[in-house]
């Protein structure tokens, strides 16, 4: 790790939006864990005829996983991720935030039905309404991820190029 690459401070913004991600995963999350016990929430389909010793630790992971993402996401503005080769992350942080954006358009075509895009029914709004707001919060994740990439690679560059001082 270079002082002149920890020279360049991250700006406000960027930290919260790091610390954000976790929290707007959490409500995804947390959401998934009964679908996994064989819970619908809501869901107007039937039920998946799969063991809950599939579908638990199918949950688990992939809300694990998720939690696991945003918080290493973390390195994009924290000093730990400054000691990784800056084009690797950029590379990595540009493909996952450009992956979560169209998952957004996705979600976005599918909520409100746009193009004759439907998705999953819901028995009523009680339950489409908080299905719709906690897979709304996740959304926000390929925006935040492509500004802190951004963020990270300007720091990196602006430090590369930084006069040494004496």
């Amino acid at each position: 790790m270079t002082t002149a690459a920890m020279s360049h401070p991250v700006q406000p913004w960027a930290r919260h939006a790091a610390r954000a991600l976790p929290l707007l995963a959490l409500p995804l999350c947390l959401w998934r864990l009964p679908i996994g016990f064989g819970f619908q929430m809501g869901m107007d389909v039937p039920p998946e005829d799969l063991s809950l010793w599939v579908t638990v630790p199918y949950v688990l992971a992939l809300s694990l996983l998720s939690e696991a993402f945003a918080l290493l996401c973390g390195g994009l503005v924290r000093p730990w991720g400054e000691r990784l080769p800056g084009r690797a992350v950029v590379a990595v942080g540009a493909v996952s935030g450009a992956g979560f954006t169209l998952l957004a358009g996705q979600w976005v075509l599918t909520t409100f039905h746009v193009g004759g895009f439907q998705a999953v029914g819901y028995v009523n709004g009680w339950w489409r309404v908080p299905a719709a707001v906690t897979s709304g919060l996740f959304v926000l994740w390929g925006p935040l991820i492509l500004a802190l990439t951004c963020g990270y690679h300007r720091r990196r560059r602006a430090g590369a190029v930084a006069p040494a001082s004496s």
